[in-house]
């Protein structure tokens, strides 16, 4: 699925270090360029899981009750990218936090690997990586229950969900700065198709002002070359 609105290399590179970080409502500030990115990647990814959940006979997907959690009986009429603006809208994280929230997702995947992404459990997903992801990228961040209005469930489905979803993470939210360097190639490489674009990264904050040493646990990442939502046999 190609980005319905064309985004320059140029555009992308600045996104980031140019992006407002003061608090002032009254200025509407165009969501940052990774959204369009990263929602083209997951629809792709979404409608290829769905068309095989579709081939499968819509058989029980494989997992524990926690993986299972995530799923929902009444798909949220609403594009993932219409989804993500709108996280960005009324919690203002900074672009990192989707390419860490990207992370997640393919980590998670990697460590259950019954778990797949689809519409049935793609919103749900997000709303919590994302929220993880601000509270591990940035210093300051809405509580649980405002991020659980802005995705639509109540504060206690958003606790249970952030729990499971920690466990299910086996509490490995370190991301280097290598690997989210990776992550942010394999976004450039999946969408741009030769284009050149660039994905905003901030390396001056990432991970708590930098102070995490890149090499101090890379041996105990999973492999940095993202997999995340590919489908898995």
């Amino acid at each position: 699925m190609s980005l319905l609105n064309p985004i320059s290399p140029s555009k992308l590179r600045s996104d980031l270090y140019n992006f407002p970080c003061d608090d002032d409502e009254s200025t509407t500030t165009a969501p940052p360029s990774v959204i369009s990115v990263l929602a083209s990647l997951l629809d792709r990814a979404i409608a290829r899981n769905d068309r095989a959940a579709v081939n499968r006979g819509n058989a029980a997907a494989v997992g524990d009750a926690r993986s299972r959690a995530f799923e929902s009986h009444q798909v949220l009429d609403m594009t993932i990218q219409s989804f993500l603006e709108r996280i960005y809208r009324y919690a203002r994280v900074a672009p990192p936090v989707y390419v860490v929230a990207y992370v997640y997702v393919d980590r998670l995947c990697q460590f259950n690997p019954g778990l797949r992404i689809c519409s049935a459990n793609a919103h749900r997903l997000l709303i919590t990586t994302i929220m993880v992801a601000s509270k591990f990228v940035e210093d300051l961040n809405y509580c649980n229950s405002y991020f659980a209005k802005v995705g639509g469930l109540s504060a206690r489905e958003l606790n249970s969900l952030e729990l499971d979803f920690l466990f299910l993470m086996k509490f490995k939210l370190h991301v280097s700065v290598s690997v989210f360097e990776s992550y942010c190639s394999h976004l450039e490489r999946e969408v741009s198709f030769g284009g050149g674009y660039q994905i905003e990264r901030s390396l001056r904050r990432l991970m708590c002002g930098g102070e995490i040493n890149a090499k101090e646990k890379e041996r105990r990442e999973p492999n940095p070359v993202a997999q995340v939502l590919i489908y898995y046999m």
